[in-house]
């Protein structure tokens, strides 16, 4: 997996009420352009955030659904983007001595074509867009 990790001034339920509202989620993840719709029961297990993905005009409709979640501390999340594949995605919150937090996004992908790509390669695609998406992140839960 390609791990990306940033540390921010604000406690975990902070940080984790951003990841708990769907709606956020294209303000924060890079690539993502609109969210259509997002299931009433999101971010539990099996929920779905419907959204589109690229620039406009020639956006991709699909989904991102939650695989595993504990409230506070994980959200874990498979990501599709057809036709280039699927990506499992997981974000840990993990309190620091000092009340902040530090959030850790690991990504793996996992279905389509470019799954087959050296882990460098990923690296290479993946690290900067993940960071960049933790600092919108972070922006966001500081300073909402």
């Amino acid at each position: 997996m390609i791990v990306v990790s940033k540390r921010v001034p604000i406690p975990p339920e902070q940080v984790f009420a951003v990841l708990a509202d769907g709606w956020t989620y294209a303000s924060w993840v890079v690539g993502a352009a609109h969210i259509r719709r997002v299931d009433g029961n999101w971010p539990q297990a099996g929920s779905r955030i419907h959204h589109s993905i690229g620039p406009w005009p020639v956006q991709v409709k699909d989904v991102s659904s939650v695989v595993a979640v504990e409230d506070d501390e994980l959200l874990e999340l498979e990501a599709h983007v057809w036709p280039i594949g699927s990506a499992k995605i997981r974000l840990t919150l993990t309190p620091d001595t000092a009340g902040g937090t530090e959030i850790q996004m690991a990504e793996k992908l996992v279905g389509g074509p470019l799954r087959v790509l050296p882990e460098r390669v990923q690296a290479a695609l993946l690290a900067p867009r993940n960071t960049e998406s933790l600092q919108r992140l972070a922006d966001i839960a500081i300073h909402r």
